[in-house]
């Protein structure tokens, strides 16, 4: 059961590991586009090429979907990028349903672990296999694999990264369950826990009241989607790649410095961040210098 891309590659590693898939859920085709053609989901795409039947129920608590479910009688089902499922779903299954989580449970329990764990600064993120139960993301640990995150990278990259340690753990995760050798952790009940809610336009706009380092992380941690944002003449103007300078600005937070050819950089409260890689509303996605060659600020 999955949906965009981070759930194709753990799909694909269950294939390739001789797993029997009998089916895959996932979302409805959606409209999108200029002509409004249906969007049919990555791993649909996928399943279909590989012969694999799918499943696209609008609701998960629909009885004929329901029944078609039952009819495959899985021994286990695997959820990677989906959406919350009803109990008489996930406890179908005798083996149960196993979760994988883009972070190291506990911590960003959410539909948005991997952007949080960047705009908070994290050093270190990873991925998780869990029971699924009734409250989300709580289910017991089975297997966890941490990878380091560098100073630079954004979701995208880490996205990237995770999506490969995920696909392997899944398949160490589903040999220890075939075998009969797992052994389940609670997770802890820390009072430290950081959570990874969904993030709202709202969430994306830079308060350059904040210090730089909050700023980068926070374009770190939204590139390349959804994208943090500020407004520059009144127009929304995308920032997917920045670097922190650190000087004294001398000027308001917000204001801004350009040479009009090269760079183009806003004070925040301790220093300057210069913008790299942006998009300008009604444009297309663009280096700075490009951007700067074709406006007059």
């Amino acid at each position: 059961m999955g949906t965009p891309d981070f759930a194709v590659a753990s799909l694909d590693a269950l294939v390739q590991a001789n797993f029997d898939v009998v089916a895959v859920v996932t979302a409805p085709d959606k409209p999108a586009g200029r002509g409004q053609k249906l969007n049919e989901s990555a791993v649909k795409k996928y399943a279909v090429e590989k012969g694999i039947p799918v499943l696209q129920p609008e609701k998960l608590k629909n009885p004929e979907f329901i029944e078609e479910l039952r009819s495959y009688q899985a021994d286990l089902q695997v959820v990677v990028a989906f959406r919350m499922l009803p109990e008489i779903v996930w406890n179908m299954p005798a083996k149960g349903t196993i979760n994988l989580h883009g972070s190291l449970l506990p911590q960003y329990r959410g539909a948005a672990p991997i952007n949080h764990a960047i705009i908070n600064g994290e050093k270190e993120s990873g991925v998780t296999t869990f029971f699924l139960k009734q409250e989300i993301d709580t289910g017991d640990i089975i297997l966890s694999d941490s990878v380091p995150i560098a100073n630079d990278e954004t979701a995208g990259e880490l996205h990237d990264k995770l999506m490969v340690v995920g696909a392997n753990l899944l398949v160490k995760t589903l040999l220890a369950i075939e075998a009969n050798k797992i052994t389940e952790q609670p997770q802890p009940q820390n009072d430290d826990l950081k959570h990874a809610p969904k993030i709202f336009k709202e969430d994306c706009k830079i308060d350059w009241n904040n210090q730089v380092q909050t700023i980068h992380n926070l374009i770190r941690g939204l590139s390349p989607y959804p994208t943090a944002f500020t407004l520059l003449n009144e127009k929304n103007l995308k920032v997917f790649k920045a670097e922190i300078e650190d000087k004294e600005p001398g000027i308001v937070a917000g204001g801004f410095l350009t040479d009009g050819k090269t760079y183009l950089k806003f004070a925040a409260k301790d220093g300057f961040i210069k913008l790299l890689d942006i998009q300008y509303e009604g444009k297309k996605r663009m280096l700075i210098e490009d951007f700067l060659r074709g406006m007059r600020l």
